[in-house]
């Protein structure tokens, strides 16, 4: 990926930038204390590396486990390919052919020219073992991720075989906001990497920070499959949800029983796991969520999950207080206090934007006036740059920014 020229920027409360390497790649990470670059006139930025805590990036698959639910033939295959390291899920569908999907690479790579038999899905199923009630299993003692598609009499047709790795150095870019002890939303599509997010914050905030940290980990995807909980989220604690819909009662009861300082909480998605969430934040203790969406704008505008920012409500002001406010007199205000402090979305697995939300129950959607927003993104590249944001125009030398909402 071919860097775009270097711009010069001002980041007054930038603190660091690190450099670091895993295998033949060089990557950089920006962060802030305050959780914000200034909105300045643009001068100049020498970069330099300096960093407050290891920034290595160690990656755990444990692939050699995932390949045993395999045919031999694509077991075989994959094990001697040369981008298993990049190796994302395997599809097996009854009647087709078997196929592989791998990171940053559009589409999909077929192993073999013959279909996907029944005998084959049966053997998988019977390493991997039971399903539950979300068509989701897993390989015991390992983070791997397997889930069936059914037929309307019940029968599985199809397995989506998906590799899970344990990522320890991947929070760098938002190492810092973990300090604050404030609650933390991410937001981003299928398959941008939340749940190892979840599992690595889960490391640091235990071992790191030594915090009373308990998961509800609803398919055991946190902390892998079995009644043991996978090394790689550290000294926390782990409850499993034994239904899906149950996930709002056990988060609820991991704050009455188990006194846990944090709270880490995987795909929240209906009401009643909102209505817990803000139960959990009164109650003072830090929360650590996932949702489905790519933008900010997508939490706003999803009626279930408003209430994780506080929500919006409609109100019309008076001649008055319009003419103080210089805004039109129909404006849109936050229902109530926000649930989590930070809201963090994950356009790309190394490119996140970070929303910091006020307590004042304004809401702009004025890019002009912004304040409050942090760019973090880990550049595959030896020359990185984060550009000021002033206008919707205004891009990151790497990735375009083409609409943002911001609340206050």
């Amino acid at each position: 990926m071919k860097a775009a020229p270097t711009p010069s920027i001002t980041l007054s409360h930038l603190t660091f930038s690190t450099k670091y390497s895993t295998s033949s790649t060089s990557h950089t990470f920006f962060s802030s204390k305050t959780n914000r670059f200034s909105l300045k006139k643009l001068t100049s930025l020498s970069l330099h590396v300096s960093s407050s805590h290891n920034a290595h990036v160690v990656v755990e698959d444990d692939l050699h486990a995932f390949l045993q639910i395999l045919p031999c033939d694509l077991r075989d295959r994959l094990y001697n390919d040369s981008k298993r390291g990049q190796l994302l899920e395997v599809i097996l569908d009854l009647g087709r052919l078997p196929e592989a999907r791998y990171q940053g690479e559009l589409g999909g790579k077929y192993l073999r020219s013959t279909e996907v038999s029944t005998e084959e899905l049966e053997y998988a199923q019977n390493a991997v073992g039971n399903f539950g009630g979300d068509n989701r299993a897993g390989i015991e003692g390992t983070l791997h991720r397997i889930s069936a598609i059914r037929s309307r009499k019940g029968a599985i047709v199809g397995l989506t075989c998906r590799v899970g790795r344990a990522v320890s150095g991947h929070i760098d870019m938002v190492y810092d906001l973990l300090h604050y002890g404030k609650s933390i939303l991410f937001v981003g599509r299928p398959g941008v990497g939340k749940t190892t997010v979840m599992r690595e914050i889960a490391r640091v905030l235990s071992d790191e920070f030594q915090k009373r940290v308990v998961i509800v980990d609803t398919s055991n995807e946190i902390g892998g499959d079995g009644d043991i909980p996978h090394a790689a989220i550290g000294n926390a604690r782990r409850m499993q949800v034994p239904e899906p819909s149950l996930q709002h009662k056990v988060m609820i009861e991991a704050v009455e029983n188990h006194m846990p300082e944090v709270i880490i909480v995987d795909e929240i998605g209906t009401e009643a796991e909102a209505l817990a969430c803000r139960s959990i934040a009164e109650r003072g203790v830090m929360l650590i969520g996932t949702a489905h969406g790519e933008w900010l704008e997508n939490i706003i505008k999803n009626p279930t999950l408003s209430d994780l920012i506080g929500g919006v409500e409609t109100v019309t002001l008076g001649d008055e207080e319009a003419r103080a406010r210089r805004c039109q007199k129909s404006i849109l205000e936050r229902k109530a206090p926000p649930t989590f402090y930070f809201l963090i979305e994950m356009r790309e697995r190394h490119y996140w934007v970070t929303h910091k939300v006020f307590l004042s129950t304004y809401l702009s959607f004025s890019v002009q006036n912004s304040k409050g927003i942090s760019l973090f993104q880990r550049i595959l590249d030896d020359i990185s740059s984060v550009t000021e944001i002033s206008s919707v125009t205004e891009i990151s030398s790497i990735t375009e920014i083409t609409y943002l909402v911001l609340y206050y």
